[in-house]
């Protein structure tokens, strides 16, 4: 197992964590309902969603050019965030390893 597979699952499960403890506390609309009581909230969700849209781009491309698909993952990311992207990475690091190429 490389150490970038290492770093990316440990990253995930944290972040999962993390994701589970605040779901369990205020529930998926109360994760996003702070982000609509002020500009700095609302901020914070326009430069997310940005980051999401630009990440969902970014996996298509990159998908298209390594034979993966990418649908799976911008459906997490609409649905979940960081969690397509990171589970996007960890695929693509797996399948890498596994066919003895080094993503970049």
């Amino acid at each position: 197992m490389s150490g970038r597979l290492i770093v990316l699952v440990v990253v995930t499960a944290a972040f999962g964590v993390l994701s589970a403890l605040a779901l369990m506390d205020v529930g998926y609309f109360g994760i996003l309902e702070p982000h609509f009581r002020s500009w700095a909230g609302a901020q914070v969700f326009a430069d997310l969603v940005i980051v999401g849209i630009m990440a969902c781009i970014w996996m298509s491309h990159d998908a298209r050019e390594r034979g993966l698909p990418a649908w799976p993952f911008i459906l997490i990311t609409l649905v979940a965030g960081s969690f397509g992207p990171l589970l996007y990475l960890i695929v693509r690091e797996v399948r890498s390893t596994a066919s003895g190429t080094v993503s970049a």
